[in-house]
């Protein structure tokens, strides 16, 4: 053992030249400096009406601490314990960008180059963004693309097919300029991995990370957590009363599986964060690249010091998002972290990497999500000999009064009804199925003189409010959903517009489906009054076309019958006439009036 003037003198020294301090890790110092968290735990745990917490602390390369506080079944009353699976959600970002990182090292893609130069089929909006984005800029959201959750939230979308969906979202601002969080990038990371591997993302995952790691509880999906005999149940309080209640499980996890779709417990993530201290080493192995580490600290954009500018908090200065994870300096020491938030579970894995400590935090409760910060900055203040910042009680203020304010705003929607006003078309008009090209599919039906709403598994019944515009009731998870109707210049129920994410969302209704022999009956030539002739043809797997020369050809967009539409002009309509059981002419129909071209 030193004597503690040699303990002294190192510490001084290692001041002086720069080198780290670790904190030590031997169990009679960590329970000392951990006196009275216990009964801090207890106290927040009443104070928010909090279901249950995990606290797991990692001191160089060991876990010192692991410990729960409440239930992992509220209603059971089963206690929380090291082992207790939970999701991590978007703590799994880290994990992505770490397996990334292995094909960054074999040359199969880079951080800093555009990624359609290894992954030439990814596409974004339009070409200045396909030549422009990076791998690095995708996983530090800084593409300027704002996050669209509703095109995978409760979605049966593939990983492919949210892939293939980029190419629909316009850009909000120019890229690297803003930090705008995006989980569909995580997913077409993820995507990029399989496609540069050959092996599914969890596959790969599981290969280079969590085999070699020890993490052998670690699951992806809840279907195979609930096989394990310790998990956490999601409980969290009701809107507008402090009810504690269950809520079911958020499962359609399989197409995000690279944004959050990782489960996991205290001894498995104590594992991932020893080698994230320790450079990538573990049980004195290289797991994991130490370059390829230091890359994904490496700041990609600034963050805000929201906290200091708008509330005068200042303890937490200059964050940073790099890939999978942020930095920033708490009260004078480096610390890096990230959250992770699915419905009912809330968590953070974070570490100071000078002082080798590493906290890892699970909550259950949606009103509880705030707490992992406050939790994770008051075992480091502990830890570390500081005066403890009064976060619980801070964030607690806030919550209060955002419950508060939140069922104030409740009892006064319905705001602007125009009364007495009727929908413009029977409701039987309404029903049909609406589509987004990045959004899919709204489904309308009628049940018993009631529409009914369907988007994504989440369905309601839906009320008349105004003119065009149906509501569904205000849910205690899903909330409330308001979409106007919109007619085409023919009269027609053909759009329905709702409030998604920042900006609103328009759905066309689908158009039917035209027979391939009935589109073979309309292929010909046709000859307009003034002698001018153009063909009708029809190309396999995209319909039917209206081909001139020296024009565009003008794709036909089955209406009803034998009717048609433009794709430019919503205002015209093209109609095939049949006489005899022959067609014999094409009219088009516009606001100008009818003309009509021979078949020949």
């Amino acid at each position: 053992m030193l004597s503690s003037r040699v303990v002294i003198t190192l510490i001084v020294l290692a001041l002086v030249l720069g080198i780290p301090v670790r904190a030590q890790d031997n169990g009679g110092d960590i329970t000392q400096k951990l006196q009275g968290f216990d009964a801090f735990m207890e106290k927040t745990l009443k104070d928010w009406n909090g279901p249950g917490v995990g606290v797991g602390i990692v001191v160089n390369d060991k876990l010192v601490f692991a410990k729960g506080y409440g239930y992992r079944d509220y209603e059971k009353k089963l206690p929380i314990t090291s082992k207790t699976l939970f999701p991590i959600a978007s703590n799994t970002k880290l994990f992505t960008a770490v397996a990334a990182g292995f094909l960054v090292e074999e040359g199969k893609l880079t951080w800093d180059r555009p990624i359609r130069e290894s992954v030439p089929t990814i596409q974004f909006y339009d070409n200045a963004l396909n030549n422009t984005v990076t791998l690095r800029d995708m996983l530090g959201h800084r593409t300027g693309i704002t996050r669209h959750d509703s095109i995978w939230y409760k979605s049966d979308y593939t990983t492919r097919e949210l892939f293939e969906r980029l190419k629909y979202l316009e850009p909000k601002e120019p890229p690297r300029q803003f930090f705008l969080y995006n989980n569909m990038m995580y997913a077409a990371a993820g995507y990029s991995i399989e496609l540069q591997s050959g092996k599914p993302w969890p596959d790969y995952v599981r290969d280079k990370i969590l085999k070699p790691l020890e993490m052998n509880s670690t699951v992806y999906t809840i279907a195979d957590m609930l096989k394990q005999p310790d998990y956490g149940v999601p409980f969290t309080e009701k809107r507008d009363s402090m009810e504690l209640y269950k809520i079911p499980y958020y499962e359609d996890t399989e197409g995000l599986a690279a944004a959050g779709a990782i489960i996991s417990n205290i001894e498995d993530l104590s594992h991932w964060l020893i080698a994230l201290m320790n450079n990538g080493k573990y049980a004195g192995k290289q797991i994991l690249p130490s370059k390829v580490l230091q890359a994904t600290l490496e700041p990609a954009i600034s963050l805000p010091n929201t906290a200091g500018e708008t509330r005068g908090w200042w303890e937490v200065l200059n964050r940073a998002y790099g890939m999978g994870r942020q930095t920033a300096s708490y009260r004078g020491r480096l610390i890096t972290l990230h959250g992770g938030d699915l419905p009912g579970f809330h968590s953070q894995v974070s570490f100071m990497p000078n002082e080798h400590i590493g906290v890892i935090v699970f909550v259950i409760g949606n009103h509880l999500a705030p707490l992992y910060n406050a939790l994770s900055y008051n075992v480091y203040e502990r830890l570390l000999g500081m005066d403890q910042v009064s976060w619980t009680d801070r964030l607690l203020d806030i919550r209060l009064k955002n419950k508060k304010a939140g069922t104030e705003a409740r009892s006064k929607a319905g705001y602007g009804r125009v009364a007495n006003t009727k929908p413009s078309h029977p409701l039987s008009d309404y029903e049909g199925e609406y589509e987004h090209p990045a959004y899919g599919i709204l489904k309308i039906g009628l049940k018993e003189n009631q529409l009914q709403f369907d988007f994504h598994k989440i369905r309601f019944p839906m009320t008349h409010f105004h003119y065009d515009r149906f509501d569904t009731p205000d849910d205690e998870q899903d909330g409330k959903w308001s979409v106007n109707f919109s007619t085409n210049p023919q009269g027609d129920i053909d759009k329905a517009t709702m409030s998604l994410d920042e900006a609103e969302a328009t759905f066309t209704r689908r158009s039917p489906t035209v027979d391939a022999a009935v589109a073979q009956r309309l292929v010909g030539t046709y000859e307009s009054p003034s002698g001018f002739k153009f063909q009708v043809t029809m190309r396999s797997g995209s319909g039917l076309y209206i081909v001139e020369s020296g024009s565009p050809d003008q794709k036909l967009i089955p209406y009803k019958g034998l009717k048609f539409r433009v794709q430019e002009f919503a205002d015209v309509v093209v109609e095939f006439v049949e006489e005899n059981g022959q067609i014999t002419s094409l009219k088009q129909i516009d606001p100008s009036g009818e003309y009509v071209s021979k078949r020949k």
